[in-house]
């Protein structure tokens, strides 16, 4: 990638609970009405794969989203924490629409993710060690050092199959609050090719990923204290041996897409 990114990693916790009747109807109705087509993942079975009402398994629906990625859309898809936009990290004209949906300060960066912790090294040069990443991540947790990762099986295996790394922003309008289910950003539904329901993610409390800058060698600074603040500090501190470096002002950072959003910078 031309640009420069802060990278960002994190933990996603697959098996969400089911929307609600109500809420799959109106999610159809709405995919008529708008062209946009809604997908609901359910979770897997121990007979098999999935197979969804609609007659769709979640590999169909994987292979849907991707084929809007590669077309320059913008989708809407599930975390752990809350739901977020994607598009091709690579593609300017995607990425402009992502500002433009939300209403972004062009100034303000987007997160990178990739499917696996070997694929941060395509895209940046990583200085800390590799324990360090196998103990934080998967996490709810957000390390600045290059680009994201998120372990959700969903997102990761949309990652892999796109064979590119996703710009990944919160699905919400700039500075409104982050959304834990898909009919809570359903006013950005006609902007978007596809949005994947997941269902209800976590429990809501919108935190976001604990974000974490290791760009100093043997220090750690916190951005974002987020979700998971106190288990990474330990993580860092007792088994690590790293200081906080409360020597640097912090940079602003937005929720990006947010259950980790540990923001790249990416422009377009």
């Amino acid at each position: 990638m031309k640009s420069v990114c802060k990278v960002a990693f994190e933990l996603f916790i697959s098996g969400r609970a089911h929307s609600s009747a109500s809420a799959r109807r109106l999610g159809g109705e709405m995919c008529k009405e708008l062209k946009t087509k809604v997908l609901r993942l359910l979770p897997p079975t121990s007979n098999g794969p999935c197979v969804h009402q609609e007659g769709q398994t979640d590999g169909e629906i994987l292979s849907c989203t991707a084929k809007a990625l590669k077309e320059g859309h913008v989708v809407g898809v599930p975390t752990d924490t809350i739901y977020g936009l994607a598009c091709l990290a690579q593609n300017s004209e995607a990425v402009r629409k992502t500002y433009d949906i939300k209403g972004r300060n062009g100034h303000k960066p987007l997160a990178i993710c990739v499917g696996e912790i070997q694929d941060i090294y395509k895209y940046c040069k990583v200085k800390v060690k590799d324990g360090l990443l196998g103990d934080l991540l998967p996490g709810p947790v957000t390390l600045l050092v290059g680009v994201r990762i998120p372990d959700d099986t969903f997102m990761r295996r949309l990652c892999q199959m796109c064979a590119e790394p996703l710009a990944l922003t919160s699905a919400n309008i700039s500075s409104h609050t982050s959304t834990v289910a898909v009919e809570e950003f359903q006013e950005l539904w006609p902007k978007l090719a596809v949005v994947v329901d997941g269902g209800p993610i976590g429990d809501h409390s919108r935190l976001g990923s604990t974000v974490v800058d290791l760009s100093v060698l043997g220090k750690y600074r916190i951005i974002r204290p987020g979700c998971a603040l106190s288990s990474t500090v330990d993580v860092l501190e007792h088994k690590y041996g790293l200081s906080e470096d409360s020597g640097r002002e912090d940079e602003p950072l937005n929720s990006a897409h947010s259950s980790s959003h540990a923001e790249a910078h990416h422009r377009p």
